[in-house]
């Protein structure tokens, strides 16, 4: 089955497994889809114990702050029946894809996960103009991610550089998630 939602390239979407939400790349190259995941996630253990996880199509900035950085509670996951697979998507998602996965490749860092399509469902159609707000809050929130990993100056550069563009070109939901992000960074950081 080919997919439809996932586009060639790195799709950032919000990836979920066992009642676990994250905002994760699948990159997708001549027709195969893979995932690079970090060892000691709850991605990577999901990914290891059930085989499966579905990429979730949302638009909303909060939501890849939040599950960048914590947890979201059970009510905020759709189980869905995919053959004889239980699995759970992201409520309020605009479409959502299914993928059995399995550890192809290990490194000191990370898994490489190969992905094969299931099931894919379209929720919504609505039309999305480019925002240059949106995209700076999932690059402001990767570097954060990192940054809070490494603390190198560099990300933090990134991260001004980027939420000046948000500052300048988002909506109010981009603002609600650059404010969630500024409660992730030290004091001071990221903001002047």
């Amino acid at each position: 089955m080919g997919m439809g939602l996932i586009r060639d390239g790195i799709n950032e979407v919000i990836a979920t497994t066992h009642w676990n939400a994250a905002p994760m790349g699948i990159i997708s190259r001549e027709g195969t889809q893979r995932m690079v995941v970090f060892h000691g996630s709850h991605t990577a253990e999901n990914i290891r114990r059930h085989g499966w996880v579905v990429a979730n199509i949302t638009f909303d900035p909060v939501v890849y702050v939040e599950t960048a950085f914590g947890d979201i509670g059970r009510e905020r996951f759709v189980p869905e029946k995919i053959g004889d697979l239980w699995v759970h998507r992201l409520a309020g998602a605009e479409a959502w894809a299914v993928f059995s996965s399995r550890v192809s490749r290990e490194t000191e860092e990370a898994l490489v996960v190969d992905l094969t399509p299931l099931y894919e469902q379209m929720l919504t159609c609505a039309v999305h103009p480019v925002n240059r707000g949106f995209s700076s809050i999932i690059e402001a929130t990767v570097h954060a991610t990192r940054y809070v990993a490494k603390k190198d100056p560099a990300l933090m550069q990134l991260i001004e550089h980027h939420v000046s563009i948000v500052r300048r070109c988002g909506g109010k939901r981009e603002m609600e998630a650059l404010s969630l992000l500024q409660t992730y960074l030290p004091k001071g950081k990221g903001f002047s």
